[in-house]
């Protein structure tokens, strides 16, 4: 104690009351965890018991689980599975760049920026409107056949394009929802600083926006993840295309297990750090 006022140490020990709260949420946490394992367990049983009983069952293994089919399918779905990777990859960027551009149009403020805003607006309203299958109908068979000088006619290209178009209307959506939910008087502040209105975007606004729909972005990867195999409609050689490719030589369909396991090791691991992201979100908010 220094002058009347205590002095913390190093030697701090928690009280025997807290200690005892602490064994206490410990074996909460134990218990908790042992019941949802046993239940899970359970429950699991119970399917593979009332699946692997059917009549049908013998069949059904051999059609979906042939092991030796699973083994010789594996490098053309693996190799088709890294196509849908790049355009993942490719996508993600051409999207985050286009959606935070309309976004930004939507949120544009003033009487002369109406034009902007309505652009913006029209963008959104068409390319949320349309469904994805759709639009890689359209862009993937119907603009190579233009037979314009210097189009492109890559399958790929368009199948990538339409998927940025889709996708960049809804991440505007998450963008426009960020920025607007930064207050007023953070813009006012700003600008009573000095800041220009392009100077209080990036250094005040945006980086908050940002910050918050975070989560709501990663969910949309996701779903990106999945929807990249839509290309497969255009004739591109995707997982899926590759798992349809083998199932076609003895119609026999694990091919299509295996790419369905490759993409779940994709989106799972993408999933649970989604939530954890929510949950971090949600912690420094005071939500949770």
């Amino acid at each position: 104690m220094v002058h009347g006022v205590p002095v913390p140490t190093d030697d701090w020990t928690p009280s025997a009351i807290e200690r005892e709260r602490t064994a206490y949420r410990t074996r909460a946490t134990r218990r908790s965890a042992l019941v949802a394992a046993m239940a899970s367990v359970a429950v699991l049983a119970v399917v593979a018991a009332a699946v692997t009983s059917s009549p049908g069952w013998p069949a059904f293994r051999e059609t979906f689980f042939n092991w030796d089919k699973a083994v010789d399918s594996l490098p053309a779905v693996a190799q088709g599975l890294w196509l849908n990777i790049r355009v993942m990859l490719v996508c993600a960027v051409c999207i985050a760049v286009l959606g935070m551009v309309v976004a930004i149009m939507r949120t544009a403020r003033g009487p002369v920026m109406f034009p902007v805003r309505a652009l913006g607006t029209a963008y959104v309203d068409l390319f949320r409107g349309l469904p994805l299958l759709l639009l890689l109908f359209l862009l993937g068979f119907g603009m190579p056949s233009l037979r314009l000088a210097g189009l492109p006619t890559s399958a790929l290209f368009w199948g990538g394009l339409a998927i940025t178009l889709s996708y960049s209307a809804y991440v505007a959506e998450v963008f426009r929802s960020g920025i607007e939910s930064i207050h007023p008087s953070q813009w006012a502040a700003a600008r009573s600083l000095g800041l220009t209105y392009r100077q209080t975007l990036r250094h005040v606004v945006l980086p908050q926006a940002i910050r918050r729909v975070t989560p709501a972005l990663m969910n949309d990867v996701v779903s990106l993840q999945k929807d990249s195999g839509l290309v497969a409609v255009l004739g591109v050689v995707d997982a899926i295309r590759a798992a349809q490719i083998e199932t076609s030589v003895d119609y026999n369909f694990t091919p299509y297990v295996v790419a369905g396991a490759l993409f779940l090791l994709l989106t799972i691991p993408m999933a649970r750090f989604t939530d954890w992201l929510a949950r971090r979100q949600g912690l420094r908010s005071g939500v949770l």
